[in-house]
């Protein structure tokens, strides 16, 4: 019997991922509004954690940056830098057991 619902099932996961962290334009770039919060730690994570999807629509449009302007400053800061190392990190338990072996 031939599995052939799992590539679609991989395709459609990755296609929902990927969509799913389509970056926007900051409506508050250059500005700062009295009735919005600055982006926090937490979506300073997310914002590192999804930079290379924000990479690469930001060298097709110029309404599309990878660094959020209105921000709260070390603690977002702390958080992105957070993100890009989780992102960027792989899977160090794998390498690790390669070396032992």
């Amino acid at each position: 019997m031939t599995t052939s619902w799992r590539p679609a099932l991989f395709l459609t996961v990755v296609a929902c991922a990927v969509t799913a962290c389509e970056p926007a334009a900051s409506p508050l770039s250059g500005e700062v509004l009295a009735d919005s919060s600055p982006a926090g730690f937490l979506m300073g994570v997310w914002h590192g954690f999804t930079i290379m999807f924000t990479f690469i629509v930001s060298l097709f449009t110029d309404s599309v940056g990878v660094y959020e302007v209105h921000n709260t400053g070390w603690p977002y800061n702390l958080g992105y830098l957070f993100g890009v190392m989780v992102f960027f990190s792989g899977s160090g338990g794998a390498a690790g057991s390669a070396r032992r072996s």
